[in-house]
């Protein structure tokens, strides 16, 4: 028997780590001159089919690589994408839509090295393969204003370029809808082809298309050098070379990455450092002010507590409009946003829909106030004098320390409310099952229209069927939602709004906590990031020195 000679394994062990040293300058190198926008997401991404973006993780990654008919502009006004113009019908029921003829999808082997431009059926593909229930896309509840024929839906290619859409009644918000990532447009010869791995291997017509992604530690998107947008001067977007999305999951490690300069853009606030980087009131601690920035607007985002009203328990206290009125009135929104949270966001005092939805009116009950003697009046008028009502409060660990807060306020009102706290997942669970009698919750516009907000309280749309967690039932209520999504005329529309809004106020199926804000920190060599109320994330016409 022939004898090798045998090397030793420290030695193997050092040529090994040499060769990934050396890996690294090359593949840095490369890469030093790129502009690479560089951000991190904390809760992970389980894919990247917009057939199934719903959480805003996934929404963010889906906006670099897919692009719908229509998109939203930083005011949230909806505008032309890959549907250059668009006309309605008088009667409000039928969309028509004329597409660019310049917008192709990412090259890709599917495609056999030829380019692939985009036409009408693919849209047509794309939204009958979010309806079809073997797809069983989150996002096919956006159709169900859509009419029905034979065939199905009522989408229809009448050429390369022209898509029709036709309603079963009118719908004012229906253009925000198509804004939404479920309405983004894919190949059918890629879905096919790749099947499950669509998830992980997506081709789409976005300003930056897939290159890598290791699970749980790297997201890679490069530059779509023939992407069709372009900016007022003419050239063509984006300005980015690549976007790197890390996953690391301690959100204090992602911002001291973000303060030694390694991650370019964080998003929102955590307790376990807002003290660090802000002030009491809300600015930049001044020993960032000339090493970041800060970039902040109103976020349609309701924080609220919401009351199961689905059970028929008499001797529920929380049963009680009275009660519900009670705990509105018990505790100080402003002092709990001013210390709790650094002054990020606006008290819940009117109403559940967000103020900039229905600017300019004002509740006609005049909103919560803190006042603890109505409180008490309150409780005393429910038939609480002396006999303490007992009620258990569900969050999650992350707003603990708002739930205290307001466990003590209520205290000195006589009331005895207890603190349970669950898993995200295990909390959704039980609101969705009409499990937990108080819950916290939140509710981040899926659309800019007020209608959304107000569809949580339309009796139809009950949980589990529906985002109706509260259970919440009123026939007056019912029936002005009902009269508002048919509504054509937009001020028609807006005061029905406010006479919903005003019903949820006076009956108090919810307590409103705040209005969100939009947080956003960036290195200082980030150029032309934008906040939106909605907090999307668009990366097309960002810049790097």
């Amino acid at each position: 028997m022939q004898l090798r000679n045998k090397i030793p394994v420290k030695l193997l062990s050092v040529a090994f780590m040499l060769c990934i040293v050396l890996s690294a300058c090359n593949s840095a190198d490369k890469y030093a001159d790129k502009k690479i926008f560089r951000y991190n997401e904390s809760a992970g991404i389980s894919g990247l089919d917009p057939a199934f973006a719903k959480d805003q993780a996934l929404i963010w990654a889906c906006n670099q690589l897919y692009n719908g008919l229509v998109q939203l502009d930083g005011d949230l006004n909806t505008v032309p994408c890959i549907a250059k113009s668009w006309e309605i019908s008088p009667d409000r029921m039928t969309y028509t839509f004329i597409l660019r003829d310049d917008v192709f999808f990412h090259d890709d082997p599917v495609f056999n090295g030829k380019k692939r431009k985009v036409t009408a059926g693919d849209f047509v593909y794309s939204f009958k393969r979010v309806t079809n229930e073997k797809t069983a896309s989150p996002g096919a509840w956006i159709f169900e204003h859509i009419k029905k024929d034979k065939d199905g839906y009522c989408f229809h290619a009448l050429n390369d370029s022209t898509l029709e859409i036709r309603l079963k009644e009118p719908f004012a918000p229906f253009l925000g809808l198509l804004s939404m990532p479920y309405a983004c447009v894919v190949p059918k010869e890629a879905t096919e082809y790749y099947k499950e791995d669509f998830r992980k291997h997506p081709v789409g017509t976005g300003a930056f298309r897939f290159k890598f992604w290791k699970e749980g530690v790297k997201l890679v998107l490069l530059k779509n050098e023939n992407y069709f947008e372009r900016d007022s001067s003419g050239k063509r977007l984006p300005y980015l070379d690549a976007i790197n999305i890390s996953f690391i999951v301690d959100k204090q490690s992602v911002f001291w990455e973000f303060i030694k300069g390694n991650i370019d853009f964080i998003s929102g606030i955590d307790p376990n450092y807002k003290d660090e980087i802000l002030t009491r009131s809300g600015t930049l601690q001044p020993k960032y002010k000339d090493k970041i920035k800060l970039l902040t607007q109103p976020y349609l985002n309701t924080e609220y507590l919401g009351f199961y009203l689905g059970n028929s328990d008499v001797n529920n206290p929380l049963n009680n409009k009275l009660v519900r009125q009670a705990i509105n009135y018990g505790f100080d929104r402003k002092k709990m946003i001013k210390y709790l949270r650094n002054n990020i966001g606006i008290a819940g005092t009117e109403g559940f829909v967000p103020p900039s939805l229905l600017a300019d009116t004002k509740p006609v009950t005049g909103g919560y106030e803190y006042n603890p003697e109505k409180a008490r009046q309150l409780l005393q008028k429910a038939g609480y004098y002396k006999n303490r009502p007992v009620v258990t409060l569900t969050a999650t660990s992350a707003y603990l320390d708002l739930c205290k807060y307001i466990q003590q306020q209520l205290i000195l009102l006589d009331m005895n409310v207890k603190l349970e706290t669950n898993p995200p997942a295990e909390l959704r669970e039980r609101m969705a099952q009409g499990k937990s009698e108080w819950f916290r919750g939140s509710w981040i516009a899926d659309y800019p229209d007020a209608e959304n907000y107000l569809s949580l309280f339309y009796s139809p749309n009950a949980a589990p069927k529906g985002p109706n967690y509260t259970h919440f039932s009123n026939k007056n209520y019912d029936r002005l939602y009902e009269q508002s999504i048919r509504e054509t005329d937009a001020k028609k529309r807006k005061e029905l709004y406010v006479q919903m809004n005003d019903i949820i106020i006076q009956e108090a199926p919810v307590v409103v906590l705040y209005y969100d804000q939009v947080l956003r920190f960036t290195q200082n060599n980030i150029h032309g990031l934008q906040t939106n109320a909605m907090n999307l994330l668009t990366l097309k016409a960002v810049k790097k020195d």
